[in-house]
């Protein structure tokens, strides 16, 4: 069985676009996404990566390192990244992991242990299940694992709205709605007994139903 929510992420070693990472080492005290690709000079992928690239200050304001996965070689993944630059306007500019080895996406369940070989001569459709975004905490726990089919491109915008809920609720006693985002009135969490939900909200709260407490968001 793969990871699941609250595992700590495997650490590994692996040589990178940017030079050699230890992966825990690279997280340190920060929040990290990391997102798979099953091959490069794929299309979808290759929107994503540039999407990506223009997100990147938008996860750098909270606290949040990004770093992409792709089963071929850095030489690779540098070659790929001029095609990424020239059809998305957007330079890469976070880390591409290379897994010629097949080593990480094996450590992180993507592909069967068993699985022979390199990635020499596999096709995008032999990786098909490397298509996964982990959103990891400063704890090195997944808190988010969300597989996409190769043909459905990521919504990396629901990603930030994931992370800004994670982040109140690891910080608060709170959970958020369905459609939630950033402003909106959240739930005091079911573990907050009334009496104690008194003393931090001592205006009260809506509550429709006994078990939903409606508050606005903690700031």
């Amino acid at each position: 069985m793969g990871l699941q929510i609250n595992d700590t992420v495997p650490d590994f070693e692996a040589e990178t676009t940017e030079g050699t990472i230890r992966f825990h080492e690279w997280i340190g005290d920060k929040w990290a996404v990391l997102f798979s690709h099953p091959k490069d000079f794929t299309p979808v992928c290759t929107t994503e990566l540039g999407y990506m690239a223009k997100l990147k200050p938008e996860f750098d304001k909270r606290n949040v390192k990004i770093i992409g996965l792709s089963v071929d070689s850095v030489d690779s993944h540098k070659r790929w990244s001029k095609d990424i630059e020239e059809t998305q306007g957007t330079a890469v500019n976070y880390p591409l992991i290379g897994d010629p080895e097949l080593k990480v996406a094996k450590a992180f369940g993507m592909l069967p242990a068993s699985t022979p070989g390199t990635a020499e001569g596999r096709t995008p459709a032999d990786n098909a299940t490397v298509r996964t975004v982990i959103v990891i905490g400063p704890d090195k726990k997944v808190k988010l694992l969300i597989s996409y089919p190769m043909t459905t491109g990521r919504n990396f915008d629901e990603v930030l709205r994931v992370v800004d809920s994670i982040q109140l609720t690891a910080k608060h006693k709170v959970a958020t709605p369905v459609n939630w985002k950033q402003g909106d009135d959240v739930i005091i969490a079911g573990s907050v007994s009334d009496d104690d939900a008194k003393k931090i909200y001592p205006d009260g709260w809506k509550s429709p139903k006994p078990y939903l407490r409606i508050v606005p968001q903690p700031r």
